[in-house]
């Protein structure tokens, strides 16, 4: 069990007085870390190591002060002296890291000063050596608690739900409302979304509605009803004579495209909004956009009916990360730094581990709380995975990818079961 935020900070005033007249680097540098890390309840030894080398530019080798491959690089100097060189150093080195070693920290320090750089946020926190007690929260990754960020919307997903809310307001402008609206709006964003993910060939439903259909738009709505019951179809018993554009798409497991639905009526400005969400790249999107999209199209009478009441991901980040999250990170970077033999079944089992959760939302309504845990879930078995074959990046990325793409097809089959 880790110390509590107020023992640490204790114990971070007593070395902060005990190091408070130190400046000479040689001698003091390593147990000045080792007590550093006896802060936080941790033995330095068991995660890091003193002069790491490691491959400079050309001939040259250099030698790292203090390096926890993965998670931290250490730079010290003298006290007095500028740390700017030292940022400098420190990045000198990476070149010669592997990918699996590059660190998300950057420590800077010449006894009495302190920076401390988070390369993966971007951000930095300088203090002196006084007020460490005051910004020990910095250090969490020491521990196994990362420091927590709660995302807001990325702008990415708030114009691809603004693409949609157009396409919305047109087709409910035009008469086409209610439950059929609903359906079509969430099937058109499952063509979007597989035309950039690899679910479809790139761009063939693009191309369907940009060289197959009329500028005027009026014929946009038969051939989407078309392309519906295709993709609802088995290759196998579809009609011989099935025009080639339309064969190309792949069956589509599950009851997304099983209901037959009216057949909405397009304009040109209709169409040419549709084309404009062809255009955008549906790749780069959360898949909370699917709990976005089922709040736009609903009014407030039928989310509180079907219970589909979406929380953005910054909110849900708030409950799942301390419920559950936080906890299985900690206990993953615990085991990313043994050195021992049993370091690779215990990884194995961690995995297993993770692989057991049962997670129950009773108020799920549009199902972005279980989207988004299982996102995360995923993520952090990506970095085990990573650890447990770090030669064989490459290949691990490849079977990840494919296992994208197969879950993405079943998020497509669980919306289609959605009222």
């Amino acid at each position: 069990m880790r110390l509590s935020w107020n023992e640490i900070r204790a114990r971070a005033a007593g070395f902060a007085d005990e190091w408070r007249t130190a400046h000479y680097e040689k001698g003091q540098t390593q147990t000045f870390y080792n007590e550093l890390f006896e802060v936080f309840g941790v033995k330095r030894r068991r995660v890091a190591s003193f002069e790491e080398p490691v491959k400079l530019l050309g001939t040259r080798r250099g030698f790292i002060d203090l390096f926890w491959k993965g998670v931290l690089l250490v730079e010290h100097k003298s006290a007095g002296r500028s740390l700017a060189p030292a940022k400098a150093q420190a990045l000198d080195y990476f070149p010669g890291l592997k990918e699996v070693e590059l660190p998300r920290y950057i420590l800077l320090s010449d006894f009495q000063n302190f920076e401390l750089y988070d390369l993966d946020e971007g951000t930095e926190v300088r203090f002196s050596l006084a007020e460490l007690p005051r910004h020990v929260e910095a250090f969490g990754f020491i521990v196994g608690v990362q420091k927590r960020t709660f995302r807001d919307q990325d702008p990415v997903n708030i114009k691809a739900s603004e693409l949609m809310g157009r396409l919305h307001d047109s087709l409910k402008a035009s008469g086409y409302d209610g439950h059929d609206l609903e359906r079509f709006l969430v099937r058109l964003l499952f063509c979007l979304f597989a035309d950039d993910t690899g679910i479809f060939e790139r761009d063939i439903f693009e191309s369907l509605i940009q060289d197959r259909t009329r500028p005027d738009g009026s014929d946009v709505g038969p051939w989407l009803s078309n392309l519906f019951e295709v993709l609802n179809t088995p290759e196998k018993r579809r009609q011989t004579k099935l025009d080639a554009d339309l064969n190309q798409f792949p069956y589509v497991n599950g009851d997304l495209f099983a209901e037959r639905l009216p057949i909405p009526s397009f304009d040109g400005d209709m169409r040419s909004r549709l084309l404009e969400a062809c255009e955008f790249s549906w790749d780069a999107i959360s898949p909370a956009i699917f709990g976005s999209l089922f709040q736009s199209v609903m009014n407030a009478v039928e989310r509180r009916r079907h219970g589909a009441h979406y929380t953005t991901e910054r909110n849900i980040l708030k409950v799942i990360e301390p419920l559950f999250l936080d906890e299985l990170r900690a206990e993953f970077a615990r085991l990313r730094t043994r050195r021992d033999t049993g370091r690779g079944n215990a990884l194995r089992a961690f995995q297993d581990k993770m692989a057991g959760l049962r997670l129950f939302d009773p108020a799920c309504g549009c199902g972005n709380f279980l989207i988004i845990a299982y996102r995360e879930l995923r993520s952090l078995e990506t970095e085990v995975l990573r650890e447990l074959h770090p030669d064989r990046r490459q290949r691990v990325l490849k079977a990840l990818s494919a296992a994208a793409v197969k879950r993405r097809v079943g998020r497509a089959a669980l919306a289609g079961v959605q009222p």
